[in-house]
């Protein structure tokens, strides 16, 4: 029997195998129950291009302190922090990999928030 980690990881896995067949980047999330964190990586996944997170102190600074991370309102943040920084990049294009998380609340809010900002996804 798989346990609940194990489980969301070979989601992951099988998704990113899928990601890697298209040879774009990927915006990647993964989520802690104080923050949450976005990064873009290359196509050939060698590379970082953007990162963002609620653990970076102007960040946290901007949400109200510390323990502020874990909520559908610091994604958001963090969802709109990641396009700029992709774009500033020159990254307009990329595919969203969950990495096993299930595609509602933070995750969901952090991608529409993307989606606004103008990733295309």
């Amino acid at each position: 029997m798989l346990t609940k980690k194990e489980q969301r990881l070979r989601r992951a896995r099988q998704t990113r195998i899928r990601i890697a067949q298209q040879g774009i980047a990927r915006l990647t999330v993964n989520r802690t129950n104080l923050h949450i964190y976005a990064t873009v990586i290359s196509g050939d996944g060698s590379k970082v291009l953007a990162s963002a997170s609620t653990a970076e102190a102007d960040v946290r600074k901007s949400l109200g302190g510390a323990g502020k991370g874990g909520n559908v309102e610091a994604a958001q943040a963090i969802g709109k922090r990641i396009a700029e920084k992709a774009k500033a990049a020159g990254v307009e294009k990329v595919a969203f990999d969950r990495a096993g998380f299930a595609y509602h609340g933070r995750v969901k809010a952090l991608a529409e928030a993307a989606r606004e900002a103008g990733l295309q996804f």
